[in-house]
Order: structure tokens, then C-alpha cells, then sequence
């Protein structure tokens, strides 16, 4: 699949070769040099094109790595939360216990 060059890469490339012509030489030898120059051209411009996916697919990789590391934060800190709850529970049910247990025995005497 031949890639189409544009008529404006055309005409930047004939401007260029007739730019650095020598006098000696023939305008089918400067349409040469203009086909080189437009091939040179577009395979700039595809790699800057593939260049620019490159940066952008690699953008999109770290912003969804950096989502993935904040969810995975805020479930650890979830996690962390409902250890500390279920290690205050107990004692403090204890502590309860002890309480009620002491008003008990105030009250009965």
C-alpha cells in the first residue's frame, strides 16, 4: 500500500529542489531529487505520528497505573479500618463487661 503524499508535501519538496538546483542540471533530475525529498517528507511525518501514539499510549499506561495504585490504596485502607475495628471490639466489650459487672455489685450491696 503505497502511501499518499499530500499536494502540499509536493510542493514544499519541488520548492526545496529547486532551491539547491545547479545550474547544470535538468528539470527530470530535479523531479527526482523533489521525489526523494517527498519521500523523505512523509516517512518524517510517519514517525512522527508514531512517535506521538507512543507518548500518548504511554500517558494513558501511567494514568491507569496510577488509578489502579490509588484503588489499591484506598481498599488497604479499608482494610486497615476494619482490623483496628475488630481489635477495639473485644476490648472493649471487656471493658463494658467490667463496668456493668462493678455497678452490679455497688448496687447489690
Amino acid at each position: 500500500m503505497a502511501a499518499q503524499i499530500s499536494t502540499e508535501t509536493k510542493k514544499e519538496a519541488l520548492k526545496v529542489a529547486k532551491s539547491i538546483q545547479k545550474p547544470t542540471q535538468t528539470k527530470e533530475q530535479t523531479k527526482l531529487i523533489a521525489q526523494g525529498i517527498e519521500k523523505g517528507i512523509a516517512e518524517y511525518k510517519k514517525q512522527q505520528k508514531s512517535k506521538a501514539r507512543a507518548i500518548d499510549k504511554h500517558k494513558k499506561q501511567k494514568i491507569k497505573e496510577k488509578s489502579t495504585i490509588d484503588n489499591t490504596a484506598d481498599i488497604v485502607n479499608e482494610s486497615t479500618k476494619k482490623q483496628l475495628i475488630s481489635a477495639y471490639v473485644p476490648w472493649g466489650l471487656l471493658v463494658l463487661s467490667w463496668i456493668a459487672f462493678a455497678g452490679y455489685i455497688h448496687l447489690a450491696k
